[in-house]
């Protein structure tokens, strides 16, 4: 039995007992997810395909640890004008363990539930009611002012083309 997951942005075909490296899930060690997002199942030719999902599929995973990995480094040089630069990058990863793999969602125990994978933070924005004060005016809107343009002497002028005369070349 094979299942196709997403996570992170990138797809994984998985297997029970399989280890991956996936980015980093906001759970520690030792803690249990389920991946929802689960394209394909097969099951000794039993093929359940989503579209894009298969609904109520689980797959079920246990974080052995969280590391990063090896620096990245990035390069860049434009030729002939003195420009380079160099930066480097470690991406936050978690080693996980895949357990179980479930075509349906009734068949995971009752508490394992919501341990949804790739928990993420809400932001939620709080609104701020304004009290106008009725004793001070609102303000009113200015109407645009038209400006022209401003007439100059160099505006006036016109430009002569300089003549050249031989004695000049000399």
């Amino acid at each position: 039995m094979f299942a196709v997951i997403k996570t992170g942005g990138k797809q994984y075909v998985v297997k029970e007992g399989d280890m991956l490296h996936v980015e980093k899930l906001g759970i520690d060690a030792g803690g249990t997810l389920l991946f929802e997002e689960v394209f394909l199942i097969d099951d000794d030719g039993k093929t359940l395909v989503g579209t894009p999902v298969v609904p109520n599929a689980v797959v079920k995973a246990i974080v052995l640890e969280t590391f990063r990995d090896e620096k990245v480094l990035v390069f860049k040089k434009k030729r002939r004008k003195q420009f380079r630069r160099t930066r480097g990058h470690r991406q936050s990863l978690a080693k996980v363990q895949i357990q179980k793999i479930y075509p349906d969602r009734t068949t995971v125990a009752a508490g394992e539930l919501d341990l949804i994978a790739a928990p993420v933070p809400e932001v939620v924005q709080v609104k701020t009611k304004v009290k106008i004060n009725k004793a001070t005016p609102k303000p009113k809107a200015e109407k645009p002012v038209a400006v022209k343009p401003a007439k100059t002497k160099k505006a006036a002028k016109t430009v002569k083309p300089m003549v050249r005369t031989k004695k000049a070349a000399k």
